[in-house]
């Protein structure tokens, strides 16, 4: 009976000691996270600091902007060609991606028939004009008749109307001649600009119906820029002023040389048309932005857009570098992005003027952290 009240004696003692171990592993664990964290917020004596670079915050009363607004490059003139008339297709002078000058001939028509038909055409206007001669001899011999009293007057009047229908039917043989001759010269497809071809639809021997298509010519000389803008910012254009394109990469000076001045109901905006040199880099159907230069009345500072960092509810923050006792030490300021330009940002907030913000490498660094602004020796 003694022996089993001492083993329960020696079991609540071996209890009591397990409970006060755990209790002191417990507050032991405690005390090291403590310190972890206190030791995460704050520097730590031998660690040492991360080179940084940083920006001095320079306030301006406004800031100078660029807007964009995309728009097409047209060619200023481009036809699809064709023949006024039908006909056989004689020959083709040039193809695709010739460069042709205006004047120069493209390709023509059978022209065989309307030779033939030119040529009876001339046999009759002259027939017409001997006949129309013959009459007006007349005529003078009946006037010499009748001043010696020879013929009436009515014989006369008789030949008077004859010559004058001789020579109206003289000139319609004449004016049908020339019919044909113009269709002559309109069954060769001059170029009416220059430009390139930029289609061709036909080949020697089709026969194209009167109207039908056979090239497709664009000027390469002189561009257009069509592009719409708001109201206010097509008000600030000048007529006849010079302006920036950006095509990708590549950029182009245009002319401003038209402004509806009407706003579209659809778009709600004013269309505005620009000429593009050629020579610049730009090809007609590619689709390039208009850089309006314009101001921000809003007082900010300029920064890297690498020097930004998500805050808090959808807002951004800047780390401002503070000089304490252990030296330079990251603290996140909130800031408004009044304007974003390219991979620059107009900011204004909680930051003074001539202090320094880290302009880039957030991704290294944490709040509280000792840092050294580049070129700097540490504390």
């Amino acid at each position: 009976m003694a022996s089993a009240i001492l083993l329960r004696r020696h079991g609540f003692a071996a209890g009591v000691l397990s409970i006060a171990m755990a209790v002191a592993a417990v507050a032991v664990l405690v005390t090291f996270i403590r310190g972890a964290g206190a030791e995460a917020g704050s520097p730590r004596p031998g660690v040492q600091p991360v080179i940084v670079e940083v920006l001095t915050v320079s306030y301006l009363d406004e800031a100078g902007i660029e807007a964009r607004f995309p728009g097409l490059v047209t060619a200023r003139r481009e036809s699809a060609l064709g023949f006024q008339s039908g006909g056989r297709l004689a020959d083709i002078a040039v193809n695709v991606g010739d460069r042709v000058a205006v004047g120069d001939t493209l390709a023509s028509l059978d022209t065989r028939t309307l030779e033939a038909q030119l040529a009876a055409a001339r046999a009759d206007a002259a027939a017409a004009g001997a006949q129309a001669a013959l009459a007006r001899t007349t005529f003078i011999r009946q006037e010499q008749l009748v001043e010696r009293g020879h013929v009436s007057a009515q014989r006369l009047d008789e030949a008077g109307a004859s010559a004058r229908a001789a020579e109206a039917q003289a000139e319609a043989a004449r004016a049908a001649a020339r019919a044909l001759e113009v269709q002559l010269e309109l069954a060769r497809l001059d170029a009416p600009f220059d430009g390139v071809i930029t289609r061709r639809l036909a080949d020697e021997g089709a026969v194209l119906a009167p109207g039908a298509p056979l090239f497709h010519l664009v000027e390469d000389g002189v561009l257009e820029f069509r592009v719409g803008l708001p109201a206010t910012d097509a008000a600030r254009l000048e007529r006849g002023g010079t302006y920036t394109l950006e095509a990708g990469r590549r950029s182009a000076e245009a002319r401003l040389r038209a402004l509806t001045g009407v706003v579209d109901r659809s778009s709600r905006s004013v269309e505005a048309v620009f000429e593009v040199p050629a020579g610049q880099g730009v090809s007609a159907g590619e689709v390039a932005r208009l850089v309006v230069p314009g101001a921000l009345a809003e007082r900010g500072f300029w920064a890297p857009l690498t020097a930004l960092a998500e805050g808090r509810r959808g807002l951004w923050t800047v780390y401002l570098l503070t000089n304490g006792a252990e030296g330079y030490s990251l603290e996140p300021r909130s800031v408004e992005l009044l304007h974003t330009e390219g991979g620059e940002v107009y900011l204004r907030g909680a930051v003074d003027e001539g202090a320094m913000i880290l302009s880039g490498g957030l991704q290294r660094v944490t709040p509280g952290q000792r840092v050294v602004p580049a070129g700097r020796s540490g504390a």
